[in-house]
């Protein structure tokens, strides 16, 4: 009956075998962490375990010669078993593991509980190694103590691979080092004891103390072969199975091994739920993180998003003066002569720096704290500052860093910041050019503060200040709105020529372009003709011609004859009964830019970026207004002589012959000729920089050296009034020099200014200095800035226009958002200028048989300026209301008076001549016709002292032997007037005779000739002259 128990004991050992290998694998990872705290109790456990090993070995060493013997039997029968080889192996490995785990006995298996020790001692019996005859017995101790070190690495394999397959590797994680431990402790001991040895370390290794659980009691089976040792009597072939079925335990193991795994892992899935819920929580706090860094980069991006395209407001009107000067503020100022007030953008000072205009806002630097303010009077969204330096020829004045503060109320003022810190803008490196400097993103505010950190020479600066009104806001008094539909926008160069081109397409009947020349780069000048019969000159019709753009940087001018031009071809369209009455009464001419090149390089830089000069002056360096020859200094010089008008007229003074060939710019050039070509009556050039209206003379008048007052004392003028003393020590200092129509001038200039919405608003005075105009925006160029060779003069003195300068604004090249204002502010005051050409008389110059006479002189009685008819023998002549006596002369033709009346009607008064030819004329024309030429007769006289020579003119006299006429009988009237005076008279015999004979000769007293008679070059050959009682010609 016991035999078939042993094999069920073994089988059931080997599986508590098993079985603990595995609980103390999973053991060996849970053990980890308490390795350190368990050093203490692993020494004791040691050196019991010690003290077992060496009761075993003495019972091993009593049975060991026998069992030597049956193996030293058994080594000559044969090879050994694959048993014992695998044994060998095991017992070499476990050795020198053994010697390598010694050094750390921290790691040793826990010994079991004392209480089980003395069992040991039992084991051993003495019939044991009485039975030597049995062989089987000996070979199997060493066969089943050398093949459970085997089976203990075959299982291991085995279990690996059923990790392996069951995905558990990395559950139930191995340590090959834990487990080398406990192999040196079976095979150092032959007994059966040893067996004991082998399997309950690791048990005792693994256990942890912290942690209880029914599977540690699995130790307990170790004693399992203490109770069994009798059956080590048995047959030893009992164990040979043993090795058959190592390799069959797995299989039969493998359900109780997994389910034991399973349940295992309910404690390992608590913790992976654990370890997922930590993950989770984890994951979601990275996300959250996430979030809230995307949303603060969001929110950053939000504020850099306007720095890469900032938001484009226009200038507030710092520059244009629609800032008033009551919302100008400064911490303080260096003089009186520098205040607030003088900040404004292009700020240009007076001749004399020390005066009380200067050239920008200077700060006083004994001041702790410098800063401007603007206030705008409604919330704003400020997006820039434009800063300048100082306007000087002295001194190089600028800041070149600030900060900006807003504020709502003046008194919380918040920096302009950064992110970072306060926001440190960076301003100007010299003191004409602008800087603009734009803000990350808009501010909305009333109050803007610019505190100076830094500067060059003394703390100096202009600025303008970029905003844009809120939408809710309510338009300010000086918010006009536009009423026409039109293009408000800048046109450089061939936008200029399209938009022209577009004009004439829709209103082709009356409009036509061409070009008046070409500049010194080759940009054609065009112009555009505005008529009812466009390119042709009608007999009656004047001629009106606004200019532009003589400076380049002056764009306003420019800008308002392209809108003048849309706004008479659709009002024209529209039947609009006041722009119809203009087109078909006169012939317009508008020319928006005379200086293209200039244009260009001022259109590149922009809307308040080009500084005061840039663009101002041509290609090649001229002034295009100030370019024209100097014909008052003839004009002054002649009249000081007493040679006007008998020597030179007092208009269409020639050009002098050089002139042409000197220094003069292409521009200037093809205007002289499009103004000698065509027959203008009126006219104006729009500039910029200022805003008034000036008139000529441009030039100031020197002072006459032998002026007779000058000498005069104070007293001599005490008999006067203020008004008249004032105005006679203006002519006498030189400056004012009025024209021959200065009233004229006067009211045409105060048409413009008048009907201009702005122009005469004394409150806001000047752009840059105190309102010169009296309050009246006009004023005489002379006395305000006088210039040398102005294109006002020239057009007054070498033709028939009448011409003013009309200055549109502050800014010379404003804003493109201010364009529809200033159309409303100056149409009016546009087409009320045009209809100022009506003023006047008009009238054509024939003769008895209807023929025109062109270059026939009109000139008025009481105006020391005449006029030409034109080619087709009409004329126009500016007046204002009252009665003119009028003159029309021709050569070769008598001169006709007559007396024109000028009415308040919008048209002029008609006032025509028929001229008849002159006798002399008729003398010429006979002796032409008869092919003689008038002989030389000499008369001896009765006296040699009293005898008079003289000349006869020939055939073909022309208008030099004409002015040489005039002054032989003004030389005799004077010898008359003598003769008289020295009671000593002389009779002069006369004799009439008809007017196709030659008059007798006519005796006189011989004086010495004039100072003046010496600059003509008279014969001195002596003729007879004809009488002077009848004269040919009226003088």
């Amino acid at each position: 009956m016991q035999a078939p128990r042993v094999p069920l004991c073994a089988t059931l050992f080997a599986l508590c075998w098993i079985l603990t290998l595995v609980i103390n694998d999973e053991l060996v990872n849970a053990a980890k962490p308490n390795q350190r705290t368990r050093s203490i109790q692993n020494s004791e456990i040691n050196s019991k375990r010690e003290d077992l090993q060496d009761g075993f070995s003495e019972d091993t060493q009593m049975d060991e010669p026998g069992a030597e013997e049956l193996v030293e039997k058994q080594k000559p029968k044969g090879k050994k078993t694959p048993e014992e080889l695998l044994a060998a192996k095991a017992k070499k490995a476990a050795e020198k593991e053994a010697k390598a785990k010694k050094p750390k006995p921290t790691k040793k298996p826990k010994p079991p509980k004392p209480t089980k020790k003395p069992k040991a001692t039992k084991k051993p019996k003495p019939p044991k190694p009485n039975k030597k005859p049995k062989a089987p017995k000996p070979t199997t101790t060493p066969t089943t103590r050398a093949t459970k070190p085997t089976r203990k690495s075959t299982m291991e394999e085995e279990e690996e691979k059923l990790l392996l397959e069951l995905g558990w590797d990395t559950l139930i994680p191995t340590e090959p080092k834990e487990t080398e431990i406990e192999k040196p402790i079976g095979p150092d001991n032959v007994d059966v004891h040893s067996k004991k040895d082998a399997v309950t370390p690791p048990t005792i290794k693994e256990h942890d103390p912290d942690y209880w659980d029914a599977r540690h009691e699995v130790p307990e089976p170790d004693l399992i072969p203490k109770v069994k040792e009798p059956a080590s009597t048995d047959d030893p072939s009992i164990y040979l199975p043993i090795p058959e079925e190592s390799t069959t335990t797995p299989r039969t193991v493998a359900p109780w091994y997994e389910e034991y795994d399973y349940s295992d892992l309910a404690a390992k899935k608590l913790e992976e739920e654990l370890e997922k819920a930590r993950k989770a929580k984890e994951e979601k706090a990275e996300k959250l993180q996430k979030m809230w860094e995307e949303e603060e980069e969001e929110e950053k991006r939000k504020q850099t998003v306007p720095h890469a395209e900032p938001k484009k407001c226009p200038p507030l009107g710092m520059e244009s003066h629609r800032v008033e000067d009551d919302q100008i503020l400064a911490s303080s100022m260096s003089h009186h002569g520098y205040t607030a007030l003088r900040g404004r953008l292009n700020m240009q000072s007076s001749a004399d720096e020390d005066d009380v205009y200067g050239g920008a806002w200077c700060a006083d630097t004994e001041e702790k704290e410098h800063w401007f303010q603007v206030n705008t009077r409604r919330e704003v969204e400020f997006t820039g500052i434009i800063t300048q330096g100082r306007s000087s020829d002295t001194h190089d004045d600028f800041v070149s860093s600030y900060f900006v503060a807003f504020s709502n109320d003046s008194r919380d003022w918040t920096m302009l910041h950064d992110g970072y810190a306060e926001w440190l803008f960076y301003g100007n490196v010299d003191k004409d050019t602008p800087v603009m400097t734009e803000f990350s993103y808009p501010v909305v505010a009333r109050y803007i503060r610019i505190l100076p950190q830094s500067w060059n020479g003394s703390l100096c600066m202009r600025l303008e200040v970029l905003g844009c009104p809120l939408p809710t806001s309510y338009p300010t008094e000086n918010d006009v709105p536009p009423t026409d539909d039109l293009d408000y926008r800048h046109h450089n160069y061939k936008e200029m020529r399209q938009m022209m081109k577009v004009i004439n397409e829709e209103c082709p009947n009356i409009t036509r372009i061409y070009n008046i020349g070409k500049s010194s780069q080759g940009l054609k000048m065009y112009a555009m003709e505005i008529s009812d019969n466009p390119g042709e000159h009608e007999t009656g019709e004047p001629e009106f011609r606004y200019t532009a753009g003589l400076h380049g940087n002056e764009v306003l001018g420019r800008e308002l004859l392209l809108l003048l031009m849309q706004f008479l071809c659709k009002e024209y369209n529209d039947d609009n009964p006041r722009v119809r009455r203009l087109v078909e009464s006169i012939r317009i001419h508008l020319v928006p830019s005379l200086n293209p090149d200039a244009y260009e390089l001022a259109y590149e830089m922009g809307s308040e970026m080009g500084n005061w000069a840039l663009g101002h002056w041509t290609e090649e360096g001229y002034d295009i207004f100030q370019n024209f020859p100097d014909l008052n200094s003839i004009l002054w010089g002649a009249e000081d002589r007493g040679w006007v008008p008998r020597v030179i007229p007092n208009h269409h003074i020639p050009i002098p012959e050089n002139f042409l060939n000197g220094s003069v710019a292409a521009e200037t050039k093809a205007i002289i000729s499009w103004m000698e070509r065509t027959p203008f009556v009126l006219g104006a050039n729009l500039q910029g920089g200022e805003k008034m209206v000036t008139y000529p003379f441009d030039m100031q008048r020197p002072p006459r050296a032998t002026d007779g007052r000058a000498g005069q004392s104070v007293s001599e003028y005490q008999h006067m009034n203020e008004e008249t003393w004032a105005r006679i020590q203006r002519q006498n200092e030189g400056a004012l020099r009025e024209t021959a129509d200065e009233n004229l001038f006067r009211w045409l200039a105060m048409t413009y200014a008048h009907s201009h919405l702005t122009m005469t608003e004394n409150h806001r005075g000047s752009c840059h200095t105190d309102d010169v105009t009296g309050g009246q925006g006009i004023i005489n160029r002379a006395s305000w800035k006088p210039v040398v060779g102005s294109m006002n003069d020239f057009s007054y003195l070498h033709t028939n226009c009448f011409e003013i300068s009309i200055f549109l604004g502050c800014d010379k090249f404003p804003h493109e958002s201010e364009l529809a204002s200033e159309w409303e502010n100056n149409r009016e005051a546009l087409l009320a200028f045009i209809e100022q050409v009506h003023r006047g008389i008009k009238g054509v110059v024939r003769d008895v048989d209807g023929n025109l006479l062109a270059n026939a002189t009109v000139s008025v009685e009481g105006i020391k300026h005449d006029v030409k008819t034109a080619a087709a023998g009409d004329y126009w002549r500016l007046l204002n209301p009252g009665e003119y006596r009028v003159t029309a002369r021709a050569d070769g033709y008598s001169s006709q008076t007559r007396l024109c009346i000028v009415g308040y009607d919008a048209n002029a008064s008609p006032c025509s001549f028929s001229l008849t030819k002159s006798n002399w004329a008729r003398i010429q024309q006979i002796m032409a016709q008869s092919r003689k030429r008038p002989r030389l007769v000499t008369n001896t006289p009765m006296n040699t002292n009293n005898r008079v020579n003289v000349e006869s003119a020939g055939a073909a006299a022309g208008p030099q032997n004409e002015r040489l006429r005039r002054l032989r009988l003004m030389r005799m009237r004077k010898l008359r007037m003598e003769r008289m005076k020295g009671s000593t008279t002389t009779e002069m015999t006369t004799t009439t005779t008809p007017t196709t004979t030659l008059p007798p000769t006519t005796t006189a007293t011989s004086t010495t000739d004039p100072w003046f008679y010496l600059w003509f070059d008279l014969d001195s050959a002596t003729t007879q002259d004809y009488n002077v009682e009848y004269r040919i010609d009226e003088d």
